[in-house]
């Protein structure tokens, strides 16, 4: 985790665990679990040293999210995004960094980014702002929201971020989906809002990062360097504990013959593969974030990141696919911990970012040498983001 303070860590992934059955049927993580959630120190993690945050690398993120989704995989991927919106939120003017994280860095952010939505006017004071955004992770616990829109120029080729405060948004109660239950992705309306300069910033900075030698590497990097590693997370942990959830199955003795269940070649078989297809996700993602966070940004290391994502994102799928098909019939029960991790396992794995049809053709291109179409590639893949 990104403090030091491992008995709080544990005690944090223990009751996410204990209320993920919970956050599921209610649609809502627990007061509980997102008070340790921000003890955690994920959402000052990339808020930079100024505001009292970490300013802290991508590896760290994979390793504590992945260990929160083995307890609660909604209260994983809440943290995961409340930690990457705070990397957003940087690339604010000084004035609007410190509204947001003047008072305390542990601001939890909700966001709605791709693709853009609503609708801007400049004024005096700044933007006007409406619109509707939909699937935005965590949002009943942030104390602000960043949305994307176009500007009313050029097209809407341009598109702006604005940070709002939670309190001037209406929430409506739209996400029932089949995994990912507890995020609470609700749709966010906003309805003529002003929005003042220092509050904003272009989504271009965000998506094409920086070079200025005078910050920090977590604040330079381009969105798609390290999207799909923290995408990829939640599933990277879930998927762990589902190998273990199937285990125990696994070891126990059959009522019917009295053997252990693994006394079957087909068992066996399973073990060895979805374990395998699960360290081999969690090495890419390891590799990847260690790349994102040491070297030199090209086309082809962000297309190669996106890469490793996507794919350990299929064999993460394919894993708990089999982990499930295997089980026993009790095992894959409506209310057990394996269906409901598969359940979560699935969409995760869903989301655009993790989808290898646009990445593929991204890593093509940067492969190959074409650069324009490595471009285009890449912010087709963007466009396909939830």
């Amino acid at each position: 985790m990104p403090h030091t303070d491992t008995d709080t860590d544990t005690d944090t992934v223990r009751v996410a665990a204990e209320h993920a059955r919970l956050a599921d049927r209610q649609r809502r993580l627990a007061d509980d679990v997102v008070a340790g959630l921000t003890g955690t120190g994920l959402p000052r993690h990339f808020v930079p040293h100024r505001w009292g945050g970490a300013e802290g690398t991508f590896g760290a993120v994979l390793d504590a999210v992945a260990a929160l989704a083995e307890g609660c995989t909604s209260a994983a991927w809440c943290a995961m995004l409340w930690a990457a919106h705070g990397r957003f939120a940087a690339l604010l003017p000084e004035e609007g960094q410190r509204e947001l994280w003047g008072a305390t860095p542990d601001i939890r952010i909700a966001a709605a980014l791709m693709p853009p939505w609503g609708s801007t006017e400049p004024t005096s004071r700044g933007w006007q702002l409406r619109g509707t955004w939909h699937c935005v992770s965590g949002v009943d616990f942030a104390d602000w929201v960043l949305v994307a829109a176009p500007e009313p120029y050029e097209d809407g080729r341009r598109v702006r971020v604005f940070a709002v405060p939670a309190r001037e948004v209406t929430v409506e109660d739209t996400w029932d989906s089949t995994g990912l239950r507890g995020t609470g992705s609700h749709t966010v309306v906003i309805r003529d809002a002003v929005v003042p300069h220092h509050l904003s910033f272009l989504q271009a900075e965000l998506m094409g990062g920086s070079d200025n030698p005078a910050h920090a590497r977590c604040h330079t990097a381009p969105a798609q360097l390290a999207g799909g590693i923290l995408f990829c997370a939640p599933a990277l942990g879930a998927a762990r504990r589902a190998l273990r959830v199937w285990s125990q199955w696994a070891a126990a003795k059959s009522a019917g013959s009295g053997r252990p269940n693994h006394d079957s070649a087909a068992v066996r078989d399973t073990l060895a593969t979805a374990s395998a297809r699960i360290d081999a996700a969690g090495l890419l993602l390891e590799r990847a974030a260690r790349r994102a966070d040491t070297e030199p940004v090209t086309d082809l290391l962000v297309a190669g990141n996106q890469r490793d994502a996507a794919v350990a994102a299929e064999l993460l799928a394919g894993a708990v696919d089999r982990l499930f098909r295997t089980g026993g019939a009790h095992i894959r029960d409506a209310g057990g911990e394996l269906q409901r991790l598969w359940r979560d396992v699935h969409t995760v794995t869903s989301h655009g970012v993790l989808r290898l049809e646009p990445v593929a053709a991204a890593y093509a291109s940067a492969a190959l040498g074409d650069a324009s179409a490595a471009a285009d590639a890449r912010a087709n893949a963007a466009s396909r983001s939830r």
